[in-house]
C-alpha cells in the first residue's frame, strides 16, 4: 500500500469532486529560496514517486502539493530495481519549456488521476527545460523523445491540465463504458 494518496478525478463508482478541485487548480510558484516547507514539498514528492513503479512522473499537485515541482524518470523506465530508480529520477522546481523542437509525435498516454484510461495526445519529441534543482540552483537542460513527453505531461498537471482536455481518442476499459460515456458526455 502507498503511503502517499495520488489525487483521482474519479473512482470506481464516482467522480471525486474534491480530488478534481485540486487537480483543476494551478500551482503556485515556489518560493526561492527554498523554506523548510518548500524542502518538505520536495521530499514528499520524490517519496510519492519513488513508491509507484508504475509511474514514469508525478506532479506535486497530484498528492496535493498546490507548488510548481515534477519528479520524473529521465531514463531507465523500466527499472525495477529501487536504487536505480532513484538514480533515475529528477525533481524540477519552477519548471518552463522554454523551446519545443521537431513535428508532434501522437501517442496514447495513461495518468495516475485519470485511472483505467488511455489519450492519444500530440506532444513535442524534443523540449528545453529551465528551472531549479532541488537545492534551487539553477538548471536548463534539453530532453528527448520519451523523457519530453512525460515532462510536458506533468507540467499539464502545473497548470490544472489533464489527459482529459486533449482532443484525442480516448481508450476505455469495456468494463467501464456506461461511467465514461456519462463522464465524457458531461465534459
Amino acid at each position: 500500500m502507498s503511503q502517499y494518496k495520488v489525487l483521482t478525478l474519479w473512482n470506481e463508482e464516482r467522480i471525486n469532486e474534491e480530488d478534481t478541485r485540486t487537480l483543476r487548480t494551478p500551482a503556485r510558484e515556489a518560493p526561492v529560496p527554498f523554506d523548510p516547507e518548500m524542502k518538505q514539498a520536495i521530499r514528499t514528492l520524490k517519496e510519492a514517486f519513488l513508491e509507484r513503479d508504475e509511474a514514469a512522473g508525478l506532479a506535486a499537485p497530484q498528492i496535493g502539493i498546490g507548488r510548481r515541482i515534477i519528479a520524473f524518470r529521465s531514463r531507465g523506465f523500466d527499472e525495477k530495481d529501487p536504487a536505480r530508480r532513484a538514480e533515475d529520477c529528477e525533481i524540477l522546481v519552477n519548471p518552463r519549456i522554454t523551446q519545443r523542437r521537431g513535428e508532434l509525435v501522437v501517442m496514447d498516454e495513461g495518468c495516475l488521476s485519470c485511472p483505467d484510461i488511455r489519450v492519444e495526445i500530440s506532444r513535442h519529441p524534443e523540449i528545453k527545460v529551465r528551472g531549479l534543482d532541488t537545492e534551487g540552483r539553477k538548471v536548463s537542460k534539453r530532453y528527448l523523445d520519451f523523457a519530453a513527453r512525460v515532462i510536458q505531461h506533468e507540467m499539464d498537471h502545473l497548470d490544472g491540465k489533464l489527459i482529459v482536455d486533449y482532443e484525442g481518442s480516448v481508450f476505455i476499459p469495456q468494463k467501464r463504458e456506461d461511467f465514461f460515456a456519462k463522464f465524457f458526455q458531461e465534459k
